[in-house]
């Protein structure tokens, strides 16, 4: 009788483990089925029914996880039409500005692009759905840091991240198909220009922090073509002392 009585204890301890992990990989499956839903709506609401329209931005916007690079506490507002901060007192950019950036460089795979201002790894992520090589360089080494460990464990292995001072570029890669710069100078870095290649493209905010234009740049016969594009507000480009650029 004892010894039945323990085999029933075992069975029930055994069968409630097993509705435990029944009860989580539901819940997993259940919040991974709500951030996709959030995230379809986000690209359909914020970024489609504003004009972009390259196939390859809407699809790499609605593969890549938003969620995945904002801290937990914020995750549930991760595909909201917002920036969020990250730390450090940097932020991830509003969506929309994400994919209107990667759309007007008019990317093509074979592409090799620099990013200036790595902060979450999220637009690297994005420009890593669409291009080969991608070279992006952070300041803040607890956030370059994080964000490289983050993109290898997502598997992006065209990605490759230093810390280091983005104004200078990273010139042991140059030329640059396209460089995209998400932190705004008060005047477009000449290192930068110099490892454009030529046809190059660069989308950049430029200004002090309450009055930037974001602008593309097009590199033809070594002279840079300016468009501008829209008003942004972008965390200044600063050095290593933290001065601005």
């Amino acid at each position: 009788m004892r010894r039945m009585q323990i085999l029933n204890n075992s069975i029930s301890a055994h069968a409630l483990l097993l509705l435990l992990v029944g009860v989580a990989v539901l819940s997993t499956s259940h919040a991974q089925d709500l951030m996709e839903r959030l995230r379809e709506r986000m690209v359909r609401t914020q970024i489609e029914n504003r004009g972009i329209k390259a196939p390859a931005v809407l699809k790499a916007m609605r593969k890549v996880e938003r969620h995945r690079f904002v801290p937990e506490s914020y995750a549930s507002r991760s595909y909201g039409d917002h920036p969020l901060p990250i730390g450090e007192g940097q932020t991830i950019s509003q969506p929309y500005i994400v994919a209107l950036m990667t759309e007007v460089l008019n990317l093509k795979e074979s592409d090799k692009v620099l990013e200036i201002g790595t902060g979450s790894g999220y637009q690297a992520a994005i420009l890593g759905e669409l291009c080969d090589s991608i070279y992006t360089i952070e300041i803040v080494e607890v956030l370059g840091k994080r964000a490289a460990n983050l993109l290898d464990t997502l598997g992006y292995e065209n990605i490759e991240v230093k810390v280091g001072d983005g104004y200078k570029g990273w010139p042991e890669h140059a030329p640059f198909d396209a460089i995209i710069v998400t932190c705004s100078p008060t005047q477009i870095p000449q290192p930068l220009q110099d490892q454009l290649a030529e046809g190059g493209r660069m989308v950049i905010p430029v200004g002090k922090r309450d009055a930037q234009e974001l602008v593309l740049l097009t590199k033809q016969e070594g002279k840079l073509q300016q468009n501008h594009i829209i008003p942004v507000r972008f965390v200044p480009m600063v050095d290593s002392t933290g001065a601005t650029y």
